[in-house]
């Protein structure tokens, strides 16, 4: 078996996450630097006598966005870099996915017999909370998917035809 990072579909899902955090962290630096360059213009209007109403709420407000898109930007960098790590060194795993809840799944993997009380499928919690990649998951409740382990409790699972991965991790009963 051949590592899930070499699978072609796989590095184009990883580019593509890549490059999504990249605009993430991208649009926070732009937004955070638009907000320093308009408090220095505001910081001028004032010493001017001439005040703009808003202008520190809108100088505050593109900050605080802005931080928030490094943030997110850059643990979705090293969300991408772990997930290249242990996709690189593991291959997929093919199963059924099964839906517990809105965002509580399990991995049966090829073999799994539900009626031998020694064998437990893997329980996994969605780490995405956007309903559109919930919702996305939660259609292939029954299906095929393809599941590997990335790194300690951390899993990433894909299906046939699914232009991404999904990031999950293991939980416990």
């Amino acid at each position: 078996m051949f590592p899930a990072a070499d699978d072609p579909h796989t590095s184009t899902a990883l580019a593509a996450h890549q490059a999504g955090a990249l605009r993430w962290l991208g649009g926070g630096v732009i937004a955070v630097v638009l907000g320093v360059l308009l408090g220095v213009a505001a910081v001028a209007l004032a010493d001017g006598g001439r005040r703009v109403p808003g202008l520190g709420l809108a100088v505050i407000g593109l900050v605080i966005l802005g931080l928030s898109g490094v943030a997110a930007g850059t643990g979705a960098l090293v969300r991408t870099r772990r997930w290249q790590q242990g996709l690189a060194a593991t291959p997929w795993q093919t199963g059924r996915l099964r839906i517990a809840g809105p965002a509580i799944i399990a991995f049966e993997p090829e073999g799994y017999d539900e009626l031998d009380p020694m064998q437990e499928p893997v329980r996994l919690q969605l780490l995405s909370t956007a309903v559109w990649r919930t919702r996305a998951v939660q259609e292939l409740d029954g299906g095929e998917v393809r599941a590997a382990p990335v790194g300690r409790d951390q899993w990433v699972l894909t299906a046939e035809g699914l232009p991404t991965l999904y990031g999950a991790k293991a939980v416990r009963r």
